[in-house]
């Protein structure tokens, strides 16, 4: 999944000669905690995050701090045509909240850690109604298949797969189905040697 497909396109932003109180109730007002900051021709010139502000709203109010001294100058950006994962593993790295989309230097959207989490929500089915059942998948060649086959012959339909980043030999795999009955598809499981986990309807 690109980035465009998620992001929020032509996002509210301003420029630095707005007041710090102006920009924190733009933000109040649309609900929102980031915003780029941008010249007349929609160029990047930098991110204001709703916390930044709050801090500076009473050093400003006896005039020893502009908006100005708030922005986060050059700030992280990513292209609207980066993979989702590139989004992800920024924010999680430099621990942010959010960040401007950016192409040609114009701001084109803006991706947050609400957006990406929400992607991964949708990815995974956890709001679908579901039956769950986790096991260790060997590095034996074609172990994978085989457990695909025992789920799909007893009655599963997968939504979605999740997998912990162990090594090989003891990797966990989540698979998350459609309501079932989990303990006759655990059992053919063990059957055939897999190590379950835990299987829930």
């Amino acid at each position: 999944m690109k980035i465009h497909s998620l992001m929020i396109p032509d996002p509210i932003s301003i420029t630095e000669t707005a007041s710090i109180s102006e920009t924190i109730e733009l933000m109040k007002i649309n609900s929102i905690r980031h915003l780029p900051v941008v010249t007349k021709g929609n160029k990047l010139k930098g991110f204001v995050t709703l916390a930044d502000l709050k801090q500076g709203l009473i050093p400003s109010m006896l005039g020893d701090v502009s908006l100005a001294d708030l922005i986060i100058r050059n700030p992280i950006t990513v292209d609207p045509d980066d993979d989702i994962e590139t989004a992800a593993q920024i924010i999680y790295k430099h621990k942010i909240g959010g960040m401007p989309v950016v192409k040609d230097e114009k701001v084109v959207g803006i991706i947050t850690e609400t957006d990406i989490l929400r992607a991964f929500i949708d990815m995974m089915g956890f709001l679908t109604a579901s039956s769950r059942i986790d096991f260790v998948i060997g590095d034996k060649p074609g172990s994978f298949q085989k457990a695909l086959q025992i789920i799909n012959v007893n009655g599963g339909e997968i939504i979605s797969v999740g997998m912990t980043a162990q090594k090989a030999s003891k990797r966990v795999y989540y698979f998350r189905l459609f309501p079932c009955d989990t303990g006759t598809i655990k059992i053919a499981l063990e059957k055939d040697g897999f190590e379950v986990l835990s299987a829930t309807n």
